[in-house]
C-alpha cells in the first residue's frame, strides 16, 4: 500500500516536471526574450526620456521628442543610448524568466485540455511577474544606476553623496552590495511586486483579445499587424492603470535619496504629491506610453512570429510541442 502511494507521488512529480521543462515553454521564453530585445533597441531613446522625467525633479514635463532633443543637446546624441547594454541584458533575462514561468504555469494547471479564461490568464501572469521581480530586480537596479550615470542632473548628486562610478553590470552589483548592503540590490522590490499587476493586466487583455480575433477569423495565426495592435491596446491599458507606482519604482531604484530608499510605497506617493502635486504622479507618462506601448506591441508581434516560425521549422504545432 505504501509502495503504491509512493509510486503515485513519483508519477505526479514526473508529470509536473514534464509539463514545466518542455520544448514548448523554451520556445516561448526564447521568442519573448528575443522580441523584447529587438523592440527595446528600436525604442530605447523614449525609455531614456521617460526615466529622466520620472527622476529629474528639475526637468519640466514636455513632449517626448522635445525631451530627447534637450538631452541630446546637453549631453550628446549617444546619451540617449546610455546604459543600453545593461538594459538589454536585464530585459533579456527578465522576459526569458517571465515567458517561461507564464507558459509553464499554463502547461501545469491547464494541461492539454484545460480551457483558458481571463481570470486564469490574470493569475498566471501575476505569479510569473512576482517570480520575475524576485529573480531579476538586482539587474534592474543596476541598469537604472548605469543609465543615469553621467547624466547632467546627476553630477551634483554624485559629488554631494560621493556615490561611486560603475564600470559595468558586475562592478555595479558588487559596489552596491558592498557600500549599501545586499538589500539595496532589491530597492523598489515592493512596488515592483505590486507592479506585477501591470504585465498581469497586459497579458490578460492580450490573451482575451487575441482569442477573440482567432475565433472571429477562424485561425490561430493572426497577421503581424494585428498582433501589433493587440499588444499596443494591452500595454496601454496596463500602463495607464499602474503609472504612479512606476514613478515611485524608478525613484527607489535610482537610489541616491536615502529617505526615499527606506520609504513605503504610500509615503513615497505622498511625498511626491507634496513636492510636485498630483501631476507629479504622471510626469513622463507620455514618454512611458509611447515607449512601452510601441515596445510591447513590437515585442508581441516579433514574439508570435518567431515562435510560429520555430514551430513550423520543427514541423510541430504549439499544442504538439508541449506533449
Amino acid at each position: 500500500m505504501h509502495s503504491k502511494v509512493d509510486t503515485s507521488t513519483d508519477s505526479m512529480g514526473t508529470s509536473l516536471l514534464r509539463n514545466v521543462f518542455t520544448y514548448n515553454n523554451l520556445v516561448h521564453a526564447v521568442s519573448g526574450a528575443a522580441g523584447s530585445v529587438v523592440a527595446m533597441v528600436v525604442f530605447y531613446p523614449l525609455d531614456t526620456a521617460r526615466t529622466r522625467l520620472q527622476i529629474d525633479d528639475h526637468r519640466k514635463a514636455k513632449h517626448s521628442p522635445v525631451v530627447m532633443a534637450e538631452i541630446a543637446r546637453e549631453e550628446g546624441v549617444l546619451s540617449l543610448y546610455r546604459g543600453l547594454m545593461p538594459v538589454l541584458t536585464s530585459l533579456c533575462c527578465s522576459n526569458f524568466v517571465y515567458f517561461y514561468t507564464y507558459n509553464g504555469l499554463k502547461a501545469v494547471f491547464l494541461g492539454h485540455t484545460g480551457k483558458p479564461d481571463a481570470l486564469k490568464d490574470l493569475t498566471f501572469a501575476f505569479i510569473a511577474g512576482v517570480i520575475n521581480v524576485l529573480v531579476t530586480t538586482p539587474l534592474w537596479v543596476v541598469n537604472t544606476r548605469l543609465k543615469l550615470q553621467g547624466a547632467k542632473f546627476q553630477t551634483e548628486k554624485y559629488r554631494e553623496k560621493k556615490m561611486p562610478l560603475y564600470k559595468g553590470v558586475i562592478d555595479a552589483l558588487l559596489k552596491i552590495a558592498r557600500m549599501e548592503g545586499i538589500g539595496a540590490l532589491w530597492n523598489g522590490t515592493l512596488p515592483s511586486i505590486v507592479l506585477a499587476s501591470n504585465p498581469s493586466l497586459q497579458f490578460m487583455v492580450y490573451e482575451v483579445v487575441k482569442r477573440y480575433f482567432q475565433k472571429l477569423m477562424k485561425t490561430k495565426d493572426l497577421s503581424g499587424f494585428l498582433y501589433f495592435v493587440i499588444g499596443a491596446v494591452a500595454k496601454a491599458t496596463a500602463t495607464i492603470t499602474t503609472y504612479p507606482l512606476q514613478v515611485v519604482q524608478s525613484r527607489l531604484r535610482a537610489g541616491y535619496n536615502k529617505e526615499e530608499r527606506s520609504a513605503s510605497i504610500l509615503s513615497s506617493l505622498k511625498e511626491l504629491i507634496r513636492q510636485q502635486g498630483v501631476k507629479g504622479l504622471y510626469k513622463g507618462m507620455e514618454a512611458k506610453l509611447l515607449q512601452t506601448v510601441l515596445t510591447a506591441a513590437f515585442m508581441f508581434m516579433i514574439y508570435e512570429k518567431i515562435a510560429a516560425t520555430i514551430f513550423s521549422i520543427m514541423g510541430r504545432s504549439q499544442g504538439q510541442a508541449s506533449k
